[in-house]
């Protein structure tokens, strides 16, 4: 499990790829969170809003890998356009259900994600996506 989450705004993959060995700095939107894979997550979070199955959405290459190892050391991923758009899109119930079933998905898991803390991590990410859409950017994530 990573301890270090931080997803952020960025305008293109070379400029979130930069930011792999020293994560995302002042220059960067972003918001931290830690203790939870978010590689796992963003693909829960997107079969949750559209319903795509995990294992679709893995063989996919979801979430896209931008710079680093999958297996060891730090990474930069992408938020796929699909999830991005279902984020932006989702009203406020729809996030808090979201966020309860990603949650109770952790829970079956073996992991203890309280529900608030989930709602604040999916509102929040929603937000930042929002953001980074009205600006023409796109969402990554750096873990460490």
């Amino acid at each position: 499990m990573s301890t270090l989450v931080k997803f952020f705004v960025a305008p293109d993959d070379t400029s979130a790829g930069l930011v792999l060995r020293t994560g995302p700095g002042q220059g960067f939107e972003s918001l931290s969170f830690g203790n939870f894979d978010p590689e796992e997550a963003v693909v829960e979070w997107e079969g949750l809003l559209i319903g795509a199955g995990f294992e679709e959405l893995v063989e996919a290459g979801e979430p896209r890998i931008v710079a680093g190892q999958d297996d060891d050391g730090c990474v930069v991923f992408a938020l796929s356009s699909r999830l991005s758009a279902a984020l932006a899109d989702a009203g406020h119930s729809r996030l808090r259900d979201v966020a309860a079933s990603w949650a109770q998905l952790r829970v079956e898991h073996g992991e203890d994600i309280d529900i608030r803390i989930a709602g604040v991590i999916v509102g929040d990410l929603a937000d930042l996506v929002s953001s980074a859409r009205r600006r023409n950017q796109s969402v990554y994530c750096w873990v460490a």
